[in-house]
């Protein structure tokens, strides 16, 4: 679907205690009920709009002759909302790559009180402290703070492990762990700096946006564009991975050859309907401004959105619905045909970041060394020109809630039990990586680890898996 070729309407709940409100019947009326209405969603209540880039159209049903019909900002919005505009690119950026969206709010986001600088924690963008490392790094599963010695919420556990590039130039991107055990109680987070990609692996996340509500659980992948407003409720422990791309925004890859069809299909990312919350509360607003974070309080939920539309909003995709390309004949294919996402850097073909997984498929390559699944985007023991860090959701291969890093032309592949087993193999159709899901976030960039990455967790033996390999070339003295 491009941008601007669909409308979706979101007239998607019925609620039979709300009659239908008249002119003279309005935003008291809207709003106190809406005080009583459930915000504690359940997932499978939970209603989406299916497409990527569309121009989308919702609206709470508590309130309907909320959205502006024909224009976006009249005299007098209905209810006495706000029109709010957000904008992800430049007013003047072409009509296909323009992003925008209108909000119809109770009260306008400009209303809270000044930022204030807060403690970063583990949470920096300044890759000038950290010393290079081109080793290749292996992390064990980060761990999850116990709720019964300390509360950490997802902005609390958020940890940096490594990136590259500036925010004030917005070129670069930052990748980040996430650990936490509790909810943000009348706190929300956004960037001002990038696009965040997040990818649960224990754990699902109930997000509650400006745009409405996503429940997204591990296999699943959301995206919440810089400048949404977003909270976090857990139910338990829970970790993931997280990545944000300080230039441009995701989009889906060109698909070439392949046809029309194919990956990761449009029609199967969701976006979250409106659903507001009128609600007078002390609320902490967190901002990631510059690769810094600041707070402000102000008196109200951030999320009053009755009303929105346009194609700049968050969505989810569940890694299930990925439809896998691969050799039927012989050789590897390039790791870029398991693409879900890609954000484009200004060279032609070349990714700032890619987020690619390596789903269950079949294996049938005739004449091929086909080692495990885990490690096979890689060519034996080759360099790459690309920055890798793989992460994994469910299990296999090294642990789930580990990672590893492989650096810019730092030499990576099958360890010599992998190369063994695979080099002598019955090379007959067989299932890979069934009951499994890694994924990799690839970026053209040369990224620095930092001083948490460099000393946490850290497989300090991970190097040893190669040594056994042996000189198999036979020769004469």
């Amino acid at each position: 679907m491009k941008n601007g070729k669909s409308r979706v309407y979101s007239k998607l709940y019925r609620i039979n205690s709300i009659k239908r409100l008249t002119k003279g019947n309005f935003a008291k009326e809207a709003f106190k009920r809406s005080r009583s209405f459930n915000m504690s969603l359940q997932k499978d209540k939970l209603q989406y709009m299916s497409g990527f880039g569309n121009e989308f159209t919702s609206e709470d049903p508590r309130c309907p002759g909320a959205l502006p019909q024909g224009q976006n900002n009249p005299q007098k919005c209905k209810y006495g909302l706000y029109a709010e505009q957000l904008s992800g690119t430049a007013f003047t950026a072409p009509r296909e790559s323009n992003e925008r969206s209108w909000l119809y709010r109770i009260r306008p986001s400009v209303k809270h009180n000044p930022f204030k600088p807060i403690d970063n924690g583990l949470f920096t963008n300044d890759w000038d402290k950290v010393k290079p490392n081109p080793n290749q790094m292996r992390w064990k599963p980060f761990d999850i703070t116990k709720a019964s010695q300390k509360k950490v919420d997802f902005v609390q556990g958020m940890a940096t492990v490594c990136g590259a590039g500036d925010t004030r130039g917005r070129h670069g991107l930052g990748i980040y762990i996430y650990t936490c055990n509790t909810s943000m109680d009348n706190k929300c987070f956004y960037s001002s700096d990038g696009d965040l990609l997040i990818v649960p692996q224990q754990g699902g996340l109930l997000i509650t946006t400006e745009f409405g509500k996503m429940q997204v659980d591990p296999n699943e992948i959301c995206v919440i564009q810089q400048g949404i407003r977003f909270s976090v409720a857990v139910s338990g422990e829970t970790r993931g991975y997280m990545m944000e791309v300080f230039d441009g925004h995701f989009t889906l890859p060109n698909l070439g050859p392949i046809g029309a069809n194919g990956l990761a299909n449009p029609r199967d990312f969701l976006t979250p309907t409106a659903c507001y919350e009128d609600k007078d509360c002390d609320y902490t607003v967190t901002s990631k401004f510059q690769g810094h974070l600041f707070s402000a309080k102000q008196g109200h939920s951030p999320f009053d959105v009755v009303a929105w539309h346009g194609n700049y909003a968050p969505y989810k995709y569940n890694l299930d619905n990925f439809c896998t390309m691969n050799t039927v004949s012989f050789d590897h294919v390039d790791p870029s045909v398991f693409t879900v996402l890609t954000c484009q850097s200004l060279k032609p073909g070349t990714a700032i970041a890619d987020f690619v997984i390596f789903p269950p498929r079949w294996s049938v390559a005739q004449n091929t060394f086909r080692p495990p699944y885990y490690h096979n985007l890689y060519n034996f023991l080759s360099g790459n020109c690309m920055s890798e860090f793989m992460g994994l959701i469910a299990e296999e291969g090294f642990s789930p809630g580990g990672a590893t890093l492989h650096s810019m032309m730092t030499p990576h592949g099958p360890d010599a039990e992998c190369f063994e087993n695979a080099s002598n193999a019955d090379l007959k159709p067989q299932r890979v990586a069934d009951g499994t899901m890694a994924f990799m976030f690839e970026s053209s960039l040369s990224m620095a680890v930092t001083e948490w990455g460099n000393k946490t967790k850290v497989d300090e033996k991970y190097y040893e898996c190669w040594q056994p390999l042996k000189n198999i070339l036979p020769y004469k003295k």
